[in-house]
């Protein structure tokens, strides 16, 4: 094939594209692109490489030579999916990638919640350790994840990745009936397992039955001991709701990576500076190095299935 363009390689700019572009006469990349400055840029490419930037029917319908977009993502909803199939466009998007790294940064949230990592780490360097009366400076309770029950919303590979590590570290696991599914064995209704569990993790997609699925109702049947880690969807909890819950101690904690809006222009009532044992972080759970490489494997092995006839990960 002649012409690739990369829209948004923003993410992956250290991660080694060579072989990727090896497979066209043309690669283009650009860092970012602006709505008013898709349609140009992929008006004469075969392939269009996305992450985030919208690629809507108007542009879509301006783009003739076009016959693969590969969505280096799994969501796909910034794309026209049906413009893409009215127009013979195949779209491809990556899958699984970054489970490890996802995991990992689970546990990174939950261990740093539960030992108060970060507020002893900041009383350290505001000198409270050093006029300590005794070696041992033990201002923050500290919790153990054995003998915890850990509560898992989402159960595909994430959730279950995330079981198998609490399993390891001697919790015990409950993972919540399917929101808006029918009853499934081994499972539990949201409202029956939220009192129950230590510690609620959040794998689920967020759809119209996820929104707002954690919000002050919710809160309030948790332990007022529990933690709460969402690398999930922002809009899956109530982020008004839960910084309430941190304030008044209806939570012992929580963590997210995700927010509603992102990033977070014009704030966000998780940003303020007042909530107590809550750690954001932005979006990253997915960026390990291995992972974004793993992303660009992908999208070279659908690029390459392509051009022998063959179609990979296809979602339209």
């Amino acid at each position: 094939m002649h012409k690739a363009v990369f829209l948004d390689l923003e993410s992956l700019e250290d991660i080694d594209l060579a072989a990727l572009a090896g497979e066209f006469k043309c690669f283009e990349t650009h860092m970012a692109t602006g709505p008013l400055e898709v349609a140009a840029r992929i008006r004469d490419a075969e392939v269009v490489l996305v992450n985030k930037v919208r690629l809507d029917a108007a542009a879509l319908q301006q783009a003739p030579r076009l016959k693969l977009i590969c969505v280096v993502a799994t969501g796909t909803n910034n794309v026209d999916l049906e413009a893409a199939q009215r127009l013979g466009i195949q779209v491809s998007n990556c899958r699984a990638y970054g489970n490890d790294s996802v995991i990992q940064h689970v546990f990174a949230l939950l261990l740093a919640l539960s030992t108060r990592l970060l507020d002893y780490h900041q009383a350290v360097q505001g000198g409270r350790w050093q006029q300590a009366g005794q070696f041992c400076f033990l201002d923050f309770p500290i919790a153990e994840l054995a003998g915890k029950t850990l509560g898992i919303v989402g159960y595909g590979n994430l959730g279950q990745g995330v079981g198998r590590i609490a399993e390891a570290f001697g919790m015990k696991v409950m993972v919540a009936q399917r929101p808006g599914g029918p009853a499934e064995a081994g499972r539990t209704p949201l409202d029956q397992l939220l009192p129950q569990v230590d510690v609620l993790t959040l794998h689920c997609p967020l759809t119209e039955h996820t929104r707002n699925l954690l919000d002050a109702a919710a809160f309030k049947r948790m332990k007022n001991s529990a933690l709460l880690i969402n690398v999930a969807r922002g809009g899956i909890v109530d982020e008004r709701a839960l910084a309430d819950a941190l304030r008044s101690g209806a939570l012992a904690g929580a963590a997210t990576d995700v927010l509603s809006v992102e990033p977070p222009r014009d704030g966000n009532p998780l940003l303020s500076g007042d909530i107590p044992n809550l750690i954001v972080t932005p979006h990253s759970a997915w960026g390990s190095t291995e992972a974004r490489q793993r992303i660009i494997a992908q999208t070279l092995d659908t690029i390459q299935a392509f051009g022998r006839g063959e179609a990979l990960r296809v979602v339209s």
